[in-house]
């Protein structure tokens, strides 16, 4: 179980931006205690600059909420260097699915109890999703006709990808742990006062 004063505290200890992320992240939770939590702080390379992006994913009884920011810098706009914070609150009851991926260095017996070394998280609520097409075939080899296209309609809302290496053994246990929670209260309704 999570709390709200771990969460400020991780927020904290991150050193990037605390106050503006925590505002944000304040203001979409409006009250509500979290139960679960995981906080992703990564680098991207814009050209020749290394920009940072925070991702924080809290989970209440009721709600996941999920709170972004982004550093950028100075434009036409705004003149000096900013961040920008974006946050989604969705009902646990709007989650269709949550889609867990572990990757572990060697498929065998002793390896299967070890703790995996690479962890995707999807999330999927209907908001947002990709289609991915291909031409349509045939069973004969030789066929030359036009069959169409084939394709699959996939929910892709969010995806966290976590890895031993880069983030630690605590941050990968922690999204598990996080995808564990949220199954357990989509399986079972939003407010189902599971801990």
């Amino acid at each position: 179980m999570s709390t709200n004063s771990e969460l400020y505290e991780a927020i904290s200890k991150s050193g990037y931006y605390p106050e503006v992320v925590a505002a944000g992240l304040s203001d979409a939770l409006a009250g509500e205690d979290v139960v679960a939590h995981v906080l992703h702080h990564e680098p991207t390379f814009d050209r020749d600059e290394v920009r940072r992006h925070m991702t924080v994913l809290a989970l209440t009884d009721s709600r996941l909420v999920l709170v972004h920011t982004d550093e950028h810098p100075a434009d036409e706009i705004l003149t000096k260097p900013y961040t920008s914070t974006t946050s989604e609150a969705v009902p646990v009851s709007s989650v269709k699915s949550v889609v867990v991926t572990r990757m572990v260095a060697t498929a065998s017996r002793a390896s299967a109890a070890k703790a995996p070394e690479e962890v995707v998280m999807t999330i999927g609520w209907g908001a947002v999703s990709r289609l991915d097409l291909e031409p349509a075939r045939c069973g004969d080899p030789d066929c030359e006709g036009d069959h169409g296209y084939t394709g699959n309609i996939a929910g892709d809302d969010f995806t966290l990808r976590l890895s031993a290496t880069a983030d630690g053994e605590a941050a990968v246990e922690r999204l598990l742990a996080f995808a564990r929670s949220l199954s357990a209260r989509t399986a079972h309704g939003a407010g189902a006062g599971l801990r």
